[in-house]
């Protein structure tokens, strides 16, 4: 046993220091970044903004929504081969932004590799809650020997060495996150994890130096933590809460003392896990909560506001482009946010201040 006594930082102890800045509007500002990758073949471009692969928020209706920004959908594993074939067919322009996802079972290899032939796909996220298993980086292995041009995105993990292992064992693309979630109980129930600011930092160095990406995935609550997120070195940022609760992302609307939620909830809940296993095993704990989120209309009004509060973050920083953010960003260690003296008084517009078009 040891102690390591280097404070570790989340999004909440910082703020971003404001910069000299040329830039005179947000407009100015472009959020589109092209990257090319240390084993798949070609490039991709588009907002490197990501949709968690959760089935309430992974889904083909946020996919085909938020292609429409250039932004990125992980799409949940529990979608049928049928299903796949028919969305890929109606929608070809989100073949560039949307990933498979898969575990390491024998059944999700096969279903992955049936899909990724027919449905051309090119974009892969290995995805399992702890990503330090020995037989995850074997999975990386076979199946970057079995797709050598895809990308591949794996995960998840929080430090540097790992996060090299499984760039060399053959991803592109690493998820950083252990905990952070808003319907991650991970941290309660095994004790385990790392604040995502230095997680993102300290993975985004071992990762840039062997010519691999990383994704903050998770502990985002609003459009300052994601801007905090890539000037730490993320390039990706995946989003559950923030996806959570709209017209696109799944589950049912319900209607309680006249006001409109949607449920939420971590997958490996024990209601995510009830619903795909039929139960929890008795050698395990659930490890996320089931929550009812407000519902918030289309998600076009909130990725709009996400983007918004970014190119925000450039401005205040002088970066023209959102892969400059990074150079330009200076953190600085906070006891305060923000003043919340009036929140309770709020008045929203919708959810975002955007107009609400109606169903």
């Amino acid at each position: 046993m040891r102690i390591e006594s280097e404070i570790k930082l989340a999004f909440k102890d910082v703020l971003i220091r404001p910069r000299r800045s040329t830039l005179r509007s947000r407009s100015e500002v472009s959020l589109e970044c092209t990257y090319e990758f240390r084993h798949a073949e070609g490039k991709w471009k588009g907002v490197p903004v990501i949709a968690a692969n959760m089935d309430t928020t992974g889904t083909f209706e946020m996919c085909a929504e938020l292609a429409k920004h250039k932004c990125l959908t992980a799409i949940h594993k529990h979608y049928s081969i049928e299903e796949w074939k028919k969305f890929t067919k109606e929608h070809p322009e989100c073949l560039d932004y949307m990933a498979i996802s898969a575990g390491t079972s024998e059944s999700d290899f096969k279903k992955l590799v049936e899909l990724v032939e027919a449905c051309k796909l090119k974009m892969i996220c290995l995805d399992i809650a702890n990503g330090y298993s020995e037989h995850f980086a074997e999975t990386i292995r076979r199946v970057r020997k079995q797709f050598p041009k895809k990308i591949i995105m794996a995960g998840n993990v929080v430090t540097a060495d790992m996060t090299e292992e499984l760039i060399l064992a053959g991803a592109d693309i690493i998820k950083v996150g252990i905990g952070p979630g808003s319907v991650c109980t991970t941290r309660k129930k095994a004790g385990v994890g790392y604040p995502q600011l230095s997680a993102v930092v300290e993975c985004a160095d071992a990762a840039h130096a062997l010519g691999g990406k990383v994704i903050s995935d998770g502990g985002c609550t609003n459009p300052g933590d994601m801007a905090k997120a890539f000037g730490a070195g993320a390039d990706f940022v995946m989003l559950g809460g923030m996806f959570a609760g709209h017209t696109e992302s799944g589950g049912q609307i319900v209607e309680i003392n006249g006001k409109k939620f949607k449920e939420f909830y971590g997958m490996s809940s024990s209601t995510a896990m009830k619903k795909y296993s039929g139960k929890v095993a008795n050698y395990r704990a659930s490890e996320g909560k089931t929550i009812r989120v407000p519902y918030k209309g289309h998600v076009t009004y909130t990725v709009l506001d996400m983007l918004g509060g970014i190119r925000s973050a450039c401005t205040y920083t002088g970066a023209a482009t959102l892969d400059h953010l990074h150079d330009r960003c200076i953190f600085i260690r906070v006891p305060m946010q923000t003043n919340e003296v009036f929140s309770r008084f709020e008045i929203n517009m919708g959810v975002t201040g955007y107009e609400q078009k109606k169903n």
